[in-house]
């Protein structure tokens, strides 16, 4: 397994992390199979969305602060119940094809990981599940 390591700078962003997928698939010379995306966090995810367009990326981020707010009738003690709710909605992992050393993204599809408690050191965690 290898590991992406994110710095985060603002308490909900949706980070682009493409590129560094696609690096270290070329880097581990995977070519037919799987890439699991795996967030260990309790308070991050990931998602894959458009990211040609960078508002895509902020109208998910005002979308959700709309759908679940920060304050709200939460019993965690810890103030960040609604970064819990938001990871739950978007989910820890993402599974994304690889062919021939390639990973296999739509035209406008890029891969987010999703902070929404930050700001925050982060691991984002790449299995590798080769296919035939």
């Amino acid at each position: 397994m290898k590991t992406l390591r994110l710095t985060t700078r603002e308490r909900e962003v949706l980070v682009d992390v493409t590129a560094a997928v696609r690096e270290a698939v070329h880097a581990n010379g995977w070519q037919t199979g799987a890439v699991l995306l795996y967030c260990p966090h309790t308070t991050g995810a990931v998602t894959v969305n458009e990211g040609a367009d960078p508002d895509v990326a902020r109208d998910i981020v005002k979308t959700m602060r709309k759908l679940v707010p920060l304050r709200g009738d939460y019993a965690h003690a810890e103030g960040n119940s609604d970064a819990h709710v938001k990871s739950s909605l978007f989910g820890c992992a993402q599974l994304v094809p690889v062919e021939d050393g390639e990973v296999q993204l739509g035209t406008w599809q890029h891969i987010f990981f999703c902070e929404f408690d930050g700001p925050r050191e982060r691991s984002l965690c790449l299995a590798w599940l080769p296919g035939v």
